[in-house]
């Protein structure tokens, strides 16, 4: 699995020109999939998330998690992530799942979550054509690879 993590003031997501999903402060998070993506790699992925400390304490030092915070998470699915831009101009996304794999690790990430943040979790809607608008807080923006952890 691959996400970037975006610390936020604010984030949303529009589908069909009326607004989905929306948190204040807490973290936008684009996920993608692959098929060598496992229950393993949900567990630990949420847990990294939920206590990444990315936000200022009150030393204006980065040393709070969302979960200190008491922060939202809005998480949207993103197969783009996993694009290959090794030949040619147009990207190839055959490393992305398709759907029979992504939808039930997406759902399963969602329920993990919630799990390991205590509370509801915003979402996109899988494979829908979405807007994402967000207001970048620092800018602080990571990106975690389950495949690469260091």
């Amino acid at each position: 699995m691959k996400v970037v993590i975006q610390r936020v003031l604010q984030a949303s997501v529009t589908i069909d020109k009326a607004v989905h999903s929306a948190i204040h402060t807490g973290l936008m998070i684009l996920l993608g999939i692959e098929d060598q993506d496992s229950d393993e790699d949900v567990r630990w992925l949420s847990q990294k998330i939920t206590q990444l400390r990315i936000f200022d304490d009150a030393e204006g030092v980065m040393n709070l998690s969302v979960k200190d915070v008491d922060g939202d998470i809005l998480l949207v699915s993103q197969f783009t992530l996993y694009a290959s831009t090794k030949k040619g101009n147009r990207p190839s996304y055959i490393k992305a799942s398709k759907p029979p794999v992504a939808v039930p690790l997406y759902e399963q990430m969602i329920g993990q979550l919630q799990q390991d943040l205590g509370k509801t979790i915003q979402t996109g809607i899988f494979g829908a054509d979405m807007q994402v608008q967000l207001v970048n807080d620092g800018p602080v923006t990571i990106i975690i690879d389950t495949k690469n952890k260091e």
